[in-house]
């Protein structure tokens, strides 16, 4: 079965501005979870086609996920991932009077029913918060940007 959380944020910076954040590999460790790290695989990209990995730094274990760009359009970048969990992750800059509504929709499945009783159990919680909190550091992001701070 799979699971969709989905979250959106209000960003006063222009769409174009929002999407930097999203596929420029500096900018994107601004905001996200420092204890998720981002390693392309080959050259860094956001075209379809193009591969990373996100490790999360959990001591020994280093749970992994291989990720391939699947959809790319203007505004829009959707990751689809293997590993632990199976699914796509999508991120769509949505233009409107003043700003950007960012969505960020994460639907997966986790095949293996120990490490889903886990997720649920122990992550399940965590992830809509750090979810809801990387939103948060990106629209900071954006918008320093938008201002001229960066």
């Amino acid at each position: 079965m799979s699971q969709v959380f989905e979250q959106s944020i209000q960003i006063n910076a222009t769409a174009t501005t929002v999407e930097r954040c999203i596929t420029e590999y500096a900018l994107m460790h601004r905001w996200l979870n420092p204890v998720l790290r981002c390693e392309p695989i080959g050259q860094w990209s956001t075209n379809v086609g193009s591969k990373s990995r996100f490790v999360i730094q959990i001591p020994i274990i280093k749970p992994t996920l291989n990720s391939i760009i699947v959809e790319r359009q203007p505004g829009l970048v959707v990751w689809e991932f293997q590993g632990f969990f199976k699914g796509r992750d999508r991120w769509e800059c949505q233009p409107i009077d003043k700003g950007t509504c960012l969505l960020n929709r994460f639907e997966f499945q986790i095949p293996n029913p120990v490490v889903s009783w886990g997720f649920k159990t122990f992550a399940q919680s965590w992830t809509k918060e750090d979810m809801q909190a990387q939103l948060r550091r990106l629209k900071r992001v954006a918008e320093e940007i938008q201002q001229g701070f960066y």
